[in-house]
């Protein structure tokens, strides 16, 4: 009884772990946001395992069988399109129940999307915040008024028909000088870091399509601009 967060590539699948191969192959069942693109992972790792569509539409009905699967004694993992499980992606949801179920939970050490590209970005790395995704609609403009004050590296994802949209806002509220650095296809062959200020980034993506997944890492703010800042906007209240 005991479920396995399995990691898995980003971009080259020579990424993977021989420990996450020897998980999933010995596991009674591998919970899947894809089946299809897992079964491509797995076909290529020769791992014979049974797949089950594990995503965003249906893990909170999905949750109880599998529960009861694990509560029997079965050991299974959970593992998504690309990455950690969890981050910014399906396995919040079944990690909190088996922990409630006292169900033992092990996550494996991989790969995640936002390391490496905050590593790229040589920006302060001591503390950082992860945001994911913004909102698309409903409170986008809230979180992005919050990041202004934000003194810490922050890292976003973002997808490539919104980035140069997101850029933009962030270059209206944080400013177009604040540094920055956006890398794309992370651990693939055409991979891409672009460092500079963020009319830099988005003069650039402006001229090039955006192709791939995305990681924003963005400068904190300076902490007594911040400090100045955050001091007029309750004034102006």
């Amino acid at each position: 009884m005991k479920l396995f967060v399995v990691p898995t590539p980003v971009g080259n699948l020579d990424d993977m772990t021989f420990r996450a191969i020897e998980v999933l192959k010995k596991v009674d069942f591998i919970l899947a946001e894809d089946t299809r693109t897992s079964a491509v992972l797995l076909k290529h790792f020769d791992i014979k395992n049974t797949l089950i569509a594990h995503h965003k539409f249906n893990e909170h009905k999905g949750l109880q069988p599998i529960i009861e699967r694990l509560l029997a004694g079965q050991t299974g993992a959970v593992i998504s399109d690309a990455g950690t499980p969890g981050i910014s992606d399906p396995g919040f949801l079944i990690v909190r129940a088996c922990i409630e179920h006292n169900i033992p939970v092990e996550c494996l050490p991989g790969a995640t999307a936002f390391v490496p590209a905050l590593v790229n970005a040589g920006l302060p790395m001591d503390r950082f915040c992860f945001e994911g995704f913004l909102p698309q609609k409903k409170g986008r403009q809230t979180r992005l008024q919050q990041l202004k004050f934000e003194t810490r590296t922050i890292i976003l994802y973002e997808s490539p028909y919104r980035v140069v949209k997101t850029l933009t806002q962030l270059a209206e509220i944080l400013g177009q000088n604040r540094k920055a650095s956006v890398s794309r296809e992370i651990s693939k062959l055409y991979n891409e870091t672009i460092n500079g200020s963020l009319a830099d980034i988005i003069a650039h993506f402006v001229q090039k399509q955006p192709k791939g997944e995305f990681v924003l890492v963005i400068a904190g703010a300076n902490v007594k601009h911040a400090e100045l800042d955050e001091s007029s906007s309750e004034e102006d209240e």
